[in-house]
């Protein structure tokens, strides 16, 4: 499929008349937010069973697979405010799988880990879940996943590097 092979019309009736790359860009906008909604609803269902958010979930496999991470290095690992990781902090801290130690180095950083508790559940619960993952994306064969993930790696690293365009109201 080249650039012209997507019309305007192909984003929809009601869609304004655009040039071809900008229907291209909008129709793999909402192609890739569908997949990523499909996808994750698989993601979701693994670990909801649990009693765990897909975040709750993401911060217990960060540690897991990590060990011990300042708060801060979890809040951008999984691109969370700094508000709301101290809240999904708590709530596991609360169910006894995380707990907060301090930073020798810096007295005002603190360090979350698994506890025993916390290991052991997601040692138990990690496997399903990627095979979950490894199920839902079989749709592509290897050489295509692959593919996928050096596109989708160039198309975040240049969406990331330019500027925001100004919004309306800024004019």
């Amino acid at each position: 499929m080249n650039e012209e092979s997507v019309s305007p019309s192909a984003i929809g009736p009601s869609a304004p008349p655009t040039d071809p790359p900008t229907a291209t860009a909008l129709k793999l906008f909402v192609v890739l937010s569908r997949a990523q909604a499909a996808i994750r609803a698989h993601t979701e269902a693994s670990v909801v069973s649990h009693g765990l958010t897909i975040t709750e979930f993401a911060i217990l496999e960060a540690l897991y697979h990590k060990g011990p991470m300042l708060l801060g290095e979890v809040q951008r690992k999984l691109l969370v405010s700094s508000g709301g990781i101290t809240f999904l902090v708590d709530k596991l801290e609360g169910r006894g799988l995380v707990r907060r130690t301090l930073c020798e180095r810096d007295r005002r950083a603190r360090y979350a880990e698994l506890t025993p508790e916390g290991h052991a559940l997601i040692a138990r619960i990690f496997p399903a879940h990627a095979e979950a993952i490894r199920r839902a994306m079989s749709g592509l064969g290897l050489a295509d996943q692959r593919e996928a993930i050096a596109l989708l790696k160039t198309l975040g690293t240049e969406a990331a590097a330019l500027a925001p365009l100004p919004s309306p109201s800024d004019g």
